[in-house]
This record gives C-alpha cells, structure tokens and sequence, in this order.
C-alpha cells in the first residue's frame, strides 16, 4: 500500500487532504481512484489507513478509516553527524540512512572536507536532501521523515551536541591514540527512548584538532570492526548495529 507523509495543515478530524507532489503521483504515476487506499503519515508519527474520497483539481480528499499500530521506528533517536563527502555521495547517504532509521541528518563543514558548500545555493540542495529522505522513508514504510539540516561547523556541532544523551564518534586514528572501545560496550549505556549523536568525517577524516574538540566536548572514540570505512559506508554500518542491538536482541 502505497504510503504519504502529509503536512499537517492537511488534517481534519476525519479527513486528509493531498497535493503538490504526492497529488501528481498519486493521480498519474499510480493512477489511483475513488474506494483505492493508501497510509497517510501525521507529522506527529502516526500512520492512518485512509480511502480516497474525491479526486479534485490539483487536491485528492481522503477519509481516515483507522490508526496503525505498528512500530517501525527505532527505540533511540539518532542524530548522524555527517562530515561532507564529494559529489553525490551525500543523496547516497541520506537515502540509506534514512531507509536504516536515522532521525537527523547534520553536513558537518570540516577541515578536511574536499566539497564546500556556496550558502547561497544550500536551500536548494536542502530541498533536494529532504524529498530524498521523504521518498526514502515513504519506500521503507517509517512513521516519521527524518530532518536534514543546513550544514554547520564542528563548533555548532558542539554546542548542538550538549542536548544529546550519548556521542560517539568514528574515528580511524583512535586505535592508537586513545584506548578505544566497540560500539557494543557502549550501547549497553543506552537506553530507549535517549539520543545518539554520530560523528563521521569525510573522505580526507577528521583533524587532529577536530577530534581533541570532540573529545574535550564528551565524545566517545568507537571502533566499527577492524578495517578503515569510506565514509559513505561508516554511517550505514553504524545504523545496522543499532537496529540489529535495539531491535533484533531485545
């Protein structure tokens, strides 16, 4: 059943409205009618199955027919802290990472980042980042559409980072510098319902300088497996662990 994150403006007591987009898609790409039912997500998390009622111009008017029950989302709200890669690695990534659960998405402009972002165009890619995630999170049927946001220095990432209850970063030097950990050791701290704020840096890693600010910062240095990640892949391994640590074994 095909599934629609709709804004909130759109509800009634026991109707939905759709347009823009998921308008289009639903008239001409699924060619839907009268009686055809789909899943409708609230900003708030819940999902409704709803019938389609009228197919206007530009607008199709749903009734609410019940509330779903299923829990898909995962027990822990991750923020991914993601150092900016090069070219389209970033759509990758917040495809996937999506598709794995994360909550929040933050580009992270770091010292060794290859790709700087022009500001005045970061709107745009924005946009673009968020109907990725959208239509991410509508294919794996989750409740809620995580929040990418505008990319920030590792000097906001720590400020931001203060209202996070764990945080963790992967870094390839720690091995040798710090006495490091798995991800197990810590994830047995974590309990449901707290949050996880993730740091991974791009292609070049992350300075020397950036790591001893994460760290003084209450950063945890973790180690994923033995062998160095891209930093595309990082972030997917990361999430799998949770998902297999707070969903598969509890």
């Amino acid at each position: 059943m095909q599934r629609y994150f709709v804004e909130e403006k759109n509800w009634s007591e026991q109707q939905v409205n759709i347009d823009d987009d998921d308008y289009h898609h639903i008239v001409n790409v699924m060619r839907m009618q009268p009686g055809d039912e789909v899943i409708c997500n609230h900003p708030n998390g819940h999902a409704y199955q709803c019938s389609i009622e009228k197919i206007g111009d530009g607008n199709v008017q749903l009734l609410i027919l019940n509330k779903l029950k299923d829990q898909v989302e995962l027990p822990v709200n991750v923020t991914l802290i993601q150092g900016l890669p090069k070219g389209d690695k970033l759509e990758w990534i917040v495809q996937k990472a999506t598709e794995l659960g994360v909550s929040t998405i933050i580009p992270l402009e770091s010292k060794r980042s290859i790709v700087k972002w022009d500001h005045k165009k970061s709107s745009k890619k924005i946009q673009r980042l968020q109907k990725i995630a959208k239509e991410a999170a509508e294919q794996s049927h989750r409740t809620i559409q995580p929040t990418i946001e505008f990319p920030q220095s590792l000097k906001q990432i720590v400020s931001v980072s203060q209202s996070f209850d764990h945080k963790f970063v992967a870094y390839e030097e720690t091995a040798r510098e710090v006495k490091t950990r798995s991800i197990e050791h810590y994830l047995k701290e974590v309990q449901a319902g707290q949050s996880i704020g993730i740091v991974i840096g791009p292609e070049g890693g992350i300075a020397k300088e950036e790591i001893d600010q994460l760290y003084k910062s209450g950063f945890e240095p973790v180690r994923l497996g033995p062998r160095i990640l891209r930093t595309e892949t990082a972030p997917l391994y990361l999430l799998s662990v949770l998902s297999y640590f707070f969903e598969e074994t509890n």
